[in-house]
């Protein structure tokens, strides 16, 4: 444990647990370890009871975890936070990193990596009885408009790419792109600028281009608008979006545009 970034995940949560806490002590194998190498120190409060408090080289191994996972945010991250930030900015609810199950017909499903039962809940398969089987999708942005009527939610998929090996892959897996064709209104795809035109994405898909704005930050033009089919969420999804936690709404964002004409 000389080296901070050869400190565990669970030891580096532990310390940061810590630094943010009274310090109650858990005495478990984790502490042994940390107080050990000197990142933690027991101190006693005036009343005898003991605590913990990081040290100096506690906090230098926090500020390089800090650093590290700061300069981990890949240009990928970076737009997909853009794109959900967009979302928010238009009145919707946004999540990312959500597994959501989706159906879809067997022809495509036999293509696809992550393929669950066929229809394990006994439902009668759509479109004229054709078999359907059960995928993992996971878009990078799913969101819905923040409506009290159920048909007005509008599901949106965001999957963002920008890296053209990435996205020729992506392109190549047809049961992926039918699996967020089945959870959503609208499936689009967000290219970084350079990697791909328009028209190498399916047309059933949306395009948006991600470029640098010239005052710095990302602009989303649209290349091409994605077809809106009507559709209503299932059970399913409702449940899963309601034990998932949306992206936090910037609550800053808009008191700073106040009085900054040029701020929208």
């Amino acid at each position: 444990m000389d080296a901070p970034f050869q400190l565990p995940i669970s030891h580096r949560r532990r310390l940061r647990e810590i630094w943010r806490s009274a310090g109650w002590p858990c005495q478990d194998l984790i502490e042994i370890d940390l107080l050990a190498a000197g990142l933690l120190q027991r101190v006693q409060d005036p009343d005898g009871r003991e605590r913990l408090r990081v040290s100096d080289s506690g906090v230098q191994v926090l500020a390089h975890t800090l650093q590290s996972n700061r300069s981990a945010l890949s240009a990928h991250e970076a737009l997909v936070a853009r794109v959900a930030l967009e979302m928010q900015r238009a009145g919707r609810i946004a999540w990312r990193g959500l597994s959501l199950r989706a159906r879809i017909e067997q022809a495509q499903a036999e293509a696809a990596p992550a393929v669950l039962p066929l229809d394990p809940e006994g439902a009668p398969p759509p479109d004229g009885g054709r078999p359907h089987r059960w995928v993992m999708a996971m878009p990078d942005v799913y969101s819905i408009r923040n409506t009290t009527v159920e048909d007005y939610c509008c599901p949106i998929v965001h999957e963002v790419k920008v890296r053209r090996a990435d996205l020729q892959s992506d392109l190549r897996n047809a049961a992926k792109r039918a699996a967020y064709l089945d959870l959503c209104s609208e499936c689009w795809y967000v290219l970084a600028e350079g990697i791909a035109e328009p028209d190498e994405v399916p047309p059933e898909c949306g395009v948006l281009v991600a470029r640098p704005a010239a005052g710095g930050g990302t602009v989303l033009d649209v290349a091409r608008p994605a077809p809106r089919r009507a559709m209503r969420l299932p059970f399913g999804v409702w449940l899963a979006l309601a034990k998932a936690t949306p992206v936090p709404a910037p609550l800053d964002e808009a008191q700073g545009w106040l009085g900054d004409p040029d701020a929208l």
